[in-house]
């Protein structure tokens, strides 16, 4: 039984045909069109059917009509004005659904509220020019978010769960890994999009921490994080001095009161550790 009757490179182009539609690289548009990811996705996402599902660049409705389907309520956010109409046929019937015109970037999290309240999860094919930042975003500004299941670039899910001495481990994933963590993770082909990307893709779950820190404590590590990588080749006190600025002996209080060798390299430094390091920041005026 298919997932999506959509999710086929026959059915994908007769809608686009039928709309005269053309796909937009600059949007970062590839179509899914293989209902075996689909299936995999869902079985990721492994979702109760009464959560309220956050979706983020529905395009034509291949994956949105297999979340109405499993889902409590779905809210999907669209930027492209023109798919919009497609969205409507494609979905038409899907009661549990509201589209949202907006740009996932900056779109308020009070226009994302479904009649179940604001959404438990996000399960997208993300647009890949804006995955990063998106999937960070929303982790940040919507405490209601449990988990995510997104497609995005295998590089960039590289990132997202990277381990600390590993090369894809950087600022972003300290930033993301304060608010969650990598939970499971399957690659997909190129192969299974229309048009193909020219990069490899990968679906990986993320799961909210469960005892987040203080906020002002998390968004201190996270400015310290991108002080400490600013300079990568360089060691912890020299990156950080550099980057904000601030005299040796100011620097080298603030790493003795978190407890940290000024001498290790950005990329070794654990959660933890730069959660205490952002504290030890505030606690010295080290940030505003």
């Amino acid at each position: 039984m298919a997932h999506s009757r959509l999710a086929t490179p026959g059915a994908t182009i007769a809608v686009l045909r039928a709309h005269d539609i053309q796909t937009r690289k600059s949007l970062g548009q590839h179509f899914l069109v293989d209902d075996n990811v689909v299936g995999r996705i869902l079985a990721l996402a492994d979702l109760r059917g009464d959560e309220p599902v956050l979706e983020i660049g529905p395009g034509i409705g291949t994956l949105t009509v297999a979340l109405c389907e499993a889902a409590g309520t779905v809210v999907a956010v669209e930027r492209d004005e023109r798919l919009l109409e497609i969205l409507a046929d494609t979905t038409a019937g899907c009661d549990r659904l509201s589209v949202v015109h907006a740009d996932a970037v900056s779109v308020s999290p009070t226009e994302l509220v479904t009649p179940l309240g604001p959404p438990a999860a996000l399960v997208a094919n993300l647009p890949y020019a804006v995955a990063a930042t998106v999937v960070l975003r929303f982790f940040e500004v919507l405490p209601s978010l449990r988990f995510a299941v997104v497609m995005v670039q295998s590089e960039v899910a590289d990132r997202m769960s990277a381990s600390p001495g590993c090369k894809a481990y950087g600022a972003y994933t300290v930033k993301l890994n304060l608010h969650a963590c990598s939970a499971g993770r399957f690659n997909v082909s190129p192969g299974c999009f229309l048009p193909p990307p020219r990069v490899e893709s990968a679906v990986l779950r993320l799961e909210r921490i469960g005892v987040p820190a203080p906020s002002e404590y998390v968004e201190a590590a996270a400015c310290m994080a991108d002080a400490a990588f600013a300079q990568r080749r360089k060691t912890l006190r020299n990156s950080i001095r550099f980057t904000l600025g601030v005299p040796s002996d100011v620097i080298d209080a603030v790493l003795s009161s978190a407890g940290l060798d000024g001498g290790r390299r950005a990329e070794m430094l654990t959660i933890p550790e730069f959660l205490r390091l952002g504290e030890a920041a505030l606690r010295y005026g080290l940030l505003p």
